[in-house]
């Protein structure tokens, strides 16, 4: 096994020796965060004996390719552990984007489930080699379907269409699609809309791997056990050795990671149905009706049927050798702001001035077709359109890309929009955005009863008042109200009138009140002490909106006494 460190494993006839080998290699390690997986011992088969509806890919096929693994360092040393290798670490910059949204997604809505992105970059490696090495839109969505072999019962699982072929195009069996490989069944229960498009899409990164998060999440799975994370991984393919090359990866990019350009990723070549003379994973749809064409593979991208290999011919004296093309983010020597002022927004508002930046190569020149990553930095609830927080632009006339809508969170303040060439460590700009709260320019009562209690006592009627902004209504508005001292001196009174707080306590003072959908607000109860007169009350709002009302304390009227009767 020594002689294979220091290169990449390839899958062979004893692929289930070099999987366990490698995580063998993991968990000798005693590294931190390292564990090991289940063995066959948990189970008397090496294969689970589930039926292929309960997984989430139906059992479909998967690549077999392993990290390389680095030599040891000196004779007698622990076996080496995977390192980010420059290309195998590589992940394609929207896909990475999709994993980490995933993971933010959930660690909201399940916190106790502890999903790591780097487990769902292991399992989309293994199943679609990071949706073909990224070859997705702007938008995320696979570029050509991919679509895993026939569930027909030869070779595979047998398992009749269930989605009349509106994901897989055949309406006689099921096939695994997308960059995470559900079977139409699965989605069906599975699927999300993770950029709010309105669409739950397979073969969209997005949706896919949120889908896959809450998948493995599911049943109240804490992934931070080894016991439930072995689960979770088996549930999404019954195969002890589907098990073992997971954990691999997941170990592998827990090491370290980058992003490199959509389309540029590094392209799997083995896979687990290699000599049963399947076809390794279409990148292009099936001829409806369950009769699938040819399919491609690596070797044979196109689909169509394989020449006759020819022998290489020799090149003709004197010809040169073409050099290849680089990318045209190879080229990108830097970034500049092109123009971007400082982006600003009301809470829940839209940037008007959004991020542009300029691509140039080293002599200066304007790259056109370069990736550049935007990426939303900080504790803020701004998301660009589709619900992201990291976008890849390709810049166009110009060298110029500017980012997509953005729209800002209730949170307000300060945070990063940053932005970065897509793979390449060059230095990056960061601006500053800021989202102030939103804002009213007026409020007035709405009504006009006179407000009045009795000492000791409290006012019977609410005070009501509605916020407008340039004769708009003003929801989500921020209002303090605070009983003064009079008209001209704002200081807080130390008597008369008061609120209480969750302990019953008088407070003059409250800062926690917004107005409604309908730019209403309904102040809590007011209670007066024992003090009589007029006290003021001040409302305001961010935006410049004021307004004074006036609480009378005074004792009740003496009844009038009612004469006698003459006698």
């Amino acid at each position: 096994m020594a002689a294979q460190f220091g290169r990449r494993l390839r899958r062979g006839a004893a692929t289930t020796a070099v999987a366990a080998a490698a995580v063998a290699a993991l968990s000798a390690s005693q590294a931190p965060g390292v564990t090991s997986v289940g063995n066959d011992s948990d189970n008397p088969t090496s294969e689970s004996t589930a039926p292929p509806e309960s997984s989430a890919t139906g059992n479909s096929p998967y690549y077999t390719d392993l990290p390389p693994l680095n030599s040891p360092n000196k004779p007698g040393a622990a076996p080496a552990l995977p390192v980010a290798g420059p290309a195998e670490a590589g992940i394609p910059a929207t896909v990475l984007a999709a994993y980490k949204q995933a993971e933010q997604t959930l660690a909201s809505s399940d916190p106790a489930c502890r999903l790591p992105w780097q487990l769902l970059a292991a399992i989309g490696k293994v199943e679609s080699g990071q949706a073909r090495g990224g070859r997705v839109d702007a938008n995320g969505t696979t570029l050509t379907p991919i679509l895993g072999p026939v569930l027909n019962g030869v070779g595979f699982a047998n398992i009749s269409d269930t989605d009349n072929g509106a994901y897989d195009g055949d309406r006689t069996h099921d096939r695994a699609v997308g960059p995470m490989q559900f079977i139409p069944s699965t989605w069906a229960t599975w699927g999300q809309d993770a950029n709010s498009d309105g669409s739950k899409d397979p073969n969209n990164i997005y949706d896919a791997a949120l889908a896959a998060g809450k998948y493995l999440c599911a049943g109240g799975r804490d992934l931070s056990v080894q016991a439930n994370l072995d689960r979770a991984i088996l549930s999404y393919n019954h195969s002890r050795e589907y098990l073992r090359t997971v954990m691999t990866w997941f170990e592998y990019y827990k090491k370290g990671t980058h992003q490199v350009p959509d389309g540029t990723g590094v392209l799997p070549t083995d896979r687990s149905d290699r000599g049963t003379g399947a076809s390794p994973t279409p990148t292009a749809p099936p001829t409806p009706g369950g009769t699938p064409g040819p399919s491609p593979s690596p070797s044979n991208p196109g689909g169509s049927p394989s020449p006759t290999p020819q022998p290489p011919q020799p090149s003709q004296p004197g010809t040169p050798t073409p050099t290849p093309t680089p990318p045209p983010t190879a080229t990108v020597f830097g970034i500049e702001n092109a123009g971007t002022g400082h982006p600003t927004a009301t809470a829940g508002g839209a940037f008007t001035e959004l991020p542009k930046v300029r691509a140039k190569n080293r002599s200066g020149q304007s790259v056109v077709g370069a990736d550049l990553v935007f990426e939303i930095v900080g504790d803020t609830g701004a998301r660009f359109s589709g619900n992201r927080t990291a976008v890849v632009v390709r810049t166009g006339t110009g060298g110029i890309a500017v980012a997509p809508a953005l729209t800002a969170g209730e949170k307000t303040g300060d945070f990063t929009l940053r932005v970065t060439v897509a793979g390449r460590p060059l230095p990056r700009i960061d601006y500053v955005a800021t989202v102030s709260p939103r804002q009213a320019d007026a409020l007035a009562r709405t009504g006009d009863k006179e407000l009045t209690a009795a000492p000791g006592g409290e006012f019977a009627d609410p005070v009501e008042v509605k916020a407008t902004f340039k004769g708009a209504v003003a929801a989500g508005v921020a209002v303090t109200a605070t009983m003064i001292t009079a008209a001209d001196d704002p200081a807080e009174n130390t008597k008369g009138p008061y609120f209480k707080d969750a302990d019953g306590k008088a407070v003059r003072t409250l800062t926690e009140l917004k107005t409604d959908a309908d730019g209403v607000l309904v102040l809590p109860k007011i209670f007066s002490d024992e003090y009589t007169g007029t006290f003021l009350l001040r409302l305001t709002t961010e935006g410049g909106a004021t307004l004074t009302v006036e609480l009378k304390v005074a004792p009740a009227p003496t009844p009038t006494p009612t004469p006698s009767p003459a006698t």
